[in-house]
């Protein structure tokens, strides 16, 4: 079995409702979304993080205000023992000096001396406002200071696969860990997913190939297939589980180590 996290929104309550569904060796993700913005995400890692969970907090370049901003959050994070956080560019406009999630990693290693572990983000259906070959530019320039490579989120063990593999033709080396929806209905699956940003990799629910018959049972969906496909070959070094809250259908064997 390969190693997961769960990632979870910062929304009100979900530091009790962590903590009474999921036990304290689960490994978090917590997101940063301009509905939250990051002082709700850093504000429950934090919270967790004294409870004796494991915690990546997403940091997103668009919502940091100033440099100082940014020095005082890793500092909060090094003193709660918060030792890994996941750069990304974040939506909307710009509120600050970080426009793209390269120049938040880079100053996130300028700040930390190199000590702070960082994820960024791969997208292995491509970007819909980033070509190709931009998307693997920006790797090659970030696994100077970055340590892993989470997907977004896909529903193909294949074209995770091969996305690796074209990674390291091209050179990037980052270990890579999988972007995968957890256990949930589809009417909730299609609305959170839309709001975070992956509806075009929803398609597939609406068709009736062996596919959708593989992740579906009835009218929820089941990550299982999709874990045990990615399991089967080398190349991937974890999963990264997109709870959208749901934490009751998570395996409690969830959260091996990072």
């Amino acid at each position: 079995m390969l190693p997961t996290r769960v990632e979870i929104i910062p929304s009100e309550g979900i530091v009790d409702a962590v903590s009474q569904v999921l036990p304290t060796s689960t490994a978090i993700s917590i997101t940063c979304l301009p509905k939250h913005g990051v002082g709700a995400t850093l504000r429950a890692a934090v919270q967790l993080r004294e409870l004796g969970y494991t915690v990546v907090p997403h940091l997103a370049a668009k919502a940091l205000e100033s440099r100082a901003q940014l020095s005082a959050l890793l500092g909060d994070c090094n003193a709660a023992g918060i030792s890994e956080v996941f750069a990304i560019g974040g939506d909307g406009q710009s509120t600050g000096p970080y426009a793209t999630g390269g120049e938040l990693l880079r100053d996130i290693a300028r700040i930390t001396s190199g000590g702070m572990a960082v994820g960024v983000a791969g997208y292995p259906e491509g970007h819909p406002d980033i070509a190709s070959l931009q998307l693997v530019d920006a790797l090659l320039e970030k696994q100077e200071h970055a340590t892993k490579i989470v997907t977004q989120m896909c529903f193909s063990a294949d074209k995770i696969h091969e996305y690796v593999a074209m990674l390291r033709r091209e050179g990037v080396t980052l270990p890579v860990w999988a972007g995968v929806p957890g256990a949930v209905s589809k009417a909730k699956l299609i609305p959170l997913a839309t709001k975070i940003g992956v509806g075009p990799s929803l398609k597939f629910l609406s068709r009736k190939g062996p596919l959708a018959r593989r992740l579906l049972i009835g009218e929820r969906y089941t990550p299982d297939a999709l874990m045990e496909g990615l399991a089967e070959r080398p190349g991937i070094e974890g999963i990264q589980l997109y709870s959208f809250n749901s934490l009751d259908s998570i395996p409690l064997n969830t959260g091996l180590p990072l």
